[in-house]
């Protein structure tokens, strides 16, 4: 509402008459109170949006984290049969590389593991490069020591088993030979 002259109704000749002060004194009073008005509930919406804005990324960062404990149940029931089949690779090379049947059962045991590892990447599960690295209690296991030798004390001289993180969290710690000065 705005402070202009309100038209004569008795007339019409389009004549206006002054306002009425205390009108406008009403006039001035209850447009603040809906300016105030309107602020509160703008800050009231802003305040909302924000709440609803923090409650859908709160749920989807539980989706994802159900989701990846989803997928380290199932990697964790799977890792025993990758190591069996490690293993069945391993084997395969230490035997008579000349017999083409064993060849190709190597082959096909290689290829379904690579599957596994791919899989598994897929739902962000990695395997713990563990040689070479020095032996970290967070990440590895240590099971047996060798002498150090040429390498340092402390290093990762060999594997066990696998080990596999999922994110940045263990999944399974690497069983490790840690090299003793």
């Amino acid at each position: 509402m705005s402070n202009d002259p309100i038209p004569n109704e008795g007339s019409g000749t389009g004549e206006t008459a002054p306002a009425d002060d205390s009108a406008s004194s009403v006039d001035s009073t209850s447009v603040e109170q809906l300016r105030q008005e309107r602020d509160e509930l703008r800050s009231q919406l802003l305040r909302l949006a924000a709440e609803f804005d923090n409650y859908r990324k709160r749920t989807e960062r539980e989706r994802r984290e159900q989701i990846e404990l989803a997928a380290a149940d199932l990697a964790r029931d799977l890792l025993p049969i990758i190591d069996d089949l490690e293993r069945a690779i391993d084997a395969a090379v230490a035997t008579d590389a000349d017999d083409p049947r064993l060849t190709s059962l190597r082959t096909g045991v290689e290829m379904v593991y690579k599957q596994f590892l791919d899989t598994l990447r897929k739902r962000n599960i990695e395997p713990i490069d563990a040689v070479g690295a020095q032996f970290d209690p967070e990440w590895h296991e240590a099971v047996a020591t060798e002498p150090a030798g040429d390498r340092a004390d402390g290093e990762v001289v060999g594997e066990v088993r696998r080990g596999y993180r999922i994110g940045e969290r263990l999944l399974r710690a690497a069983l490790v030979r840690v090299a003793k000065a």
